[in-house]
């Protein structure tokens, strides 16, 4: 728990320097948000994060909170995701483990994967005239739950189909 709060300690820090060098106001709405996102590991949308706000009695604007978030991306003190549907995720940054995402294309689960031999194919992957500063892995597929129900499906239609 000391490591988290020393994690939300320097992000506030940093969030403090962005805004006073890029003369943006410093409001507790601001910090409020900034301090709900690195309270939970797990992504987000805007809405899941609105209703997290409102659920702590800190009401913002969506105006705020949308506000507010372009400014956690563009100081990548957030990360913005595109899960394949027209809907962003969101997910801290700052020491946030490296990790890939796992995309059910059948439910839209998003799963995380710390795979090593994944990062180490990348990180030592040389690439004539360009230098990586970060990436991002988006795996697609279809999850076990949703391949157990695929299967469980496909053998009552064999059975339906049979008993004609």
């Amino acid at each position: 728990m000391e490591k988290e709060s020393k994690v939300k300690e320097i992000v506030k820090e940093k969030f403090t320097e962005y805004l006073i060098k890029n003369h943006h106001r410093r409001t507790p709405e601001r910090y409020a948000i900034l301090d709900i996102i690195y309270s939970d590991s797990r992504h987000f949308d805007m809405e899941t994060l609105y209703q997290t706000m409102n659920d702590s009695n800190f009401r913002v604007s969506r105006a705020t909170l949308y506000n507010t978030m372009q400014l956690l991306v563009k100081y990548k003190l957030v990360i913005q995701h595109q899960f394949g549907k027209n809907q962003s995720f969101y997910e801290r940054a700052y020491n946030n483990d490296f990790h890939h995402h796992l995309i059910c294309t059948s439910c839209g689960k998003v799963r995380e994967d710390r795979d090593p031999t994944t990062k180490s194919l990348i990180e030592n992957r040389k690439t004539r005239g360009f230098s990586a500063t970060h990436y991002a892995v988006y795996i697609y597929g279809v999850c076990s739950s949703c391949q157990r129900e695929q299967k469980k499906l496909l053998k009552e239609i064999k059975n339906q189909q049979k008993n004609k």
